[in-house]
């Protein structure tokens, strides 16, 4: 059984519908991303499933429980990290998490959790004195304080540089490794790719695809595009009759050679029966990015 159910989701604020009858469900284990630009419903959406706000419709189960009814218990099993969020500056590590710890039954090792998320020797350290990147593990960590079974991330690594944003991917991906399922609310394009095992793309409050990374980018285009400068010239035709090659050009001295499956595999054989070199060799194929495009016709990052 899925530990997420989401049928028929409906939100509106006024006269703007933030969430237009969704529906979706997140498996036991996974990472499962929600990706879209900001504004597309994808903060109402989670808020719905963590019982910070109401749908107008819809049916909703997390962990076989109702958020609208039974938050109390939901609270004691769900990790909740928030789009925005801030302690106290005079407020040490180990206090917040201690007082954090108090609000349920089953509270997780706090020297452990700790170690997990590399804050050890931060422990003693005010709040305020944290840079951004240990402020966000903090964060992660007041979100896994009470041992849950599902944890909710939104925008993770807003406002991190390149080196903490991929250290944080490399934290999600060990608690995730813990046991924990995770659902991580996102608009950074590479931080799905490498963490969500499937994707809900979301846009003006609708869902428009729910696949894997893989399986998204396969929807759209499976093409892969060869380039590189051969170090002798060679017949168009010995590239045309693979039949994983749809077209060869030439932009100057660069043969570009599009084809699918193992085209790569095939082009090479061709190269080496004829011994020559594949210079500034690339390969281009589809990305998320270009996935996102195909299905809302707008760019994302």
């Amino acid at each position: 059984m899925p530990v997420i159910e989401v049928q028929g989701l409906h939100k509106r604020y006024g006269d703007k519908v933030a969430v237009d009858d969704i529906s979706f469900d997140v498996e036991r284990g996974e990472i499962f991303g929600v990706l879209g630009p900001n504004g597309a419903g994808k903060t109402t959406t989670v808020e719905c499933l963590e019982g910070l706000r109401k749908p107008d419709r819809g049916r909703l189960s997390v962990l076989g429980l109702d958020p609208r009814h039974e938050t109390a218990e939901l609270r004691q099993r769900l990790g909740v990290q928030l789009q925005e969020s801030r302690l106290p500056d005079k407020i040490r590590v180990i206090e917040a998490l201690d007082l954090y710890a108090s609000f349920y039954r089953e509270p997780a090792d706090i020297e452990k959790l700790l170690g997990l998320l590399g804050l050890a020797e931060k422990r003693d350290t005010p709040y305020k004195k944290l840079s951004g990147g240990q402020k966000q593990r903090l964060s992660i960590a007041l979100a896994l304080i009470g041992s849950p079974e599902i944890a909710i991330l939104d925008e993770l690594t807003t406002g991190l540089d390149p080196q903490a944003r991929r250290d944080t991917w490399e934290l999600i991906e060990n608690v995730r490794d813990q046991g924990v399922t995770i659902v991580l609310v996102t608009h950074f394009m590479e931080e799905a790719e490498r963490l969500c095992d499937r994707i809900a793309v979301i846009d003006a409050g609708r869902i428009v695809a729910i696949d894997t990374p893989a399986g998204l980018v396969a929807g759209v285009d499976n093409e892969q595009r060869i380039r590189f400068r051969p170090s002798a010239p060679l017949e168009d035709a010995q590239f045309t009759a693979l039949r994983e090659v749809r077209r060869v050009e030439h932009h100057g001295p660069q043969v570009v050679i599009t084809g699918s499956g193992n085209v790569l595999q095939a082009v090479a054989s061709v190269l080496a029966r004829n011994q020559i070199i594949a210079g500034d060799l690339r390969v281009d194929q589809a990305s998320l990015d270009d996935a996102f495009v195909a299905l809302t016709g707008k760019k994302l990052d």
